[in-house]
């Protein structure tokens, strides 16, 4: 038997336990959120160093890319400083294999012509195997990086505006409590005042993605129509999201009875089948494994259509 457990900086409210068979292998995967306190989740990364398979990170970015470079969060990694024995992952290795795969899924697969499709990124640092591969296929992608995460009112057009950005901001932003830029813990679960300040980048994009905290984050009461692309949300998150009249929601992540879990559970989840550490893992291992699970998106269509 296997076990998988994320610690995160998200709400407790959150917290899944789930057990399952993946490739022959039974696993035990769970998460449990410290609501933001950064001293609790330390604590429990040292403690239970050594009891699981993989630790996921969770709530916090422990790297963002852009193009061949990797900026590291310093709070990510003081929280798991005293770990030495269980491998940690923040889902940023899964991100760029297998987040690629499900947009082309959605181009290829669903009939979903990608081309000249109005995305809105949330955050294309976060996922910039996501990114790369809307502008692949030519949608026309905003990136709101400095939106989101900075409040900034300055749309990002291009990947090459988007790694300029990144090279000024990036090692300033990373040295930054990560509360400052990211919803964690409580945060999560207030009414944004400043949420109507952002509303038209929301109604000009026909499709979504990103880190769903992100999302939801400045998410107008009126999204008719559109597609989102993210990544962990439950049962409430998606009743939200209909009742905001959201046509499609793709998680690029599996269900596990009832609930989708985020990237840094399942590439704790494929580096314990694959029996190597984070570094050790290359695209290929992640895809190989993906391609012996099968491993789809899971679609949720509230009106049971699908635009080409």
């Amino acid at each position: 038997m296997k076990k998988v457990i994320s610690i995160s900086l998200g709400s407790s409210e959150r917290d899944h336990q789930v057990e399952t068979e993946i490739l022959g292998e039974h696993f035990i995967i769970e998460r449990i959120g410290t609501d933001g306190d950064k001293a609790r989740a330390r604590q429990l990364f040292t403690q239970m160093d050594g009891e699981y398979d993989a630790f996921g990170l969770g709530g916090i970015d422990l790297y963002i890319y852009s193009g061949n470079r990797r900026f590291t969060f310093r709070d990510a990694k003081k929280l798991i400083r005293g770990v030495h024995k269980t491998p940690v992952v923040d889902g940023s290795g899964l991100k760029n294999t297998l987040e690629r795969k499900v947009i082309r899924f959605i181009h290829q697969e669903m009939g979903i012509n990608l081309a000249e499709k109005r995305v809105l990124m949330v955050s294309g640092v976060d996922r910039f195997g996501m990114a790369e591969t809307f502008c692949e296929l030519g949608s026309q992608v905003i990136f709101g990086d400095l939106i989101f995460a900075l409040g900034i009112t300055i749309p990002l057009h291009s990947l090459k505006a988007l790694d300029r950005v990144a090279r000024i901001f990036a090692p300033i932003v990373t040295q930054l409590p990560f509360e400052l830029v990211y919803p964690t813990g409580n945060k999560e679960r207030k009414e944004y005042e400043e949420r109507e300040k952002f509303v038209r980048y929301y109604q000009q994009a026909e499709i979504i993605a990103g880190d769903f905290h992100l999302i939801k984050k400045y998410m107008p009461a009126d999204l008719a129509g559109k597609i989102i692309i993210t990544n962990t949300v439950t049962t409430d998150n998606l009743e939200d999201m209909r009742q905001r009249g959201v046509k499609m929601v793709v998680t690029t992540t599996p269900e596990l009875n009832g609930r989708s879990f985020g990237t840094n559970v399942i590439e704790g989840v494929l580096i314990s089948l694959a029996g190597k550490g984070p570094e050790e893992m290359t695209s290929a291992d992640y895809n190989r494994l993906l391609n012996e699970m099968n491993f789809t998106p899971r679609v949720i269509n509230f009106d049971q259509k699908v635009a080409g």
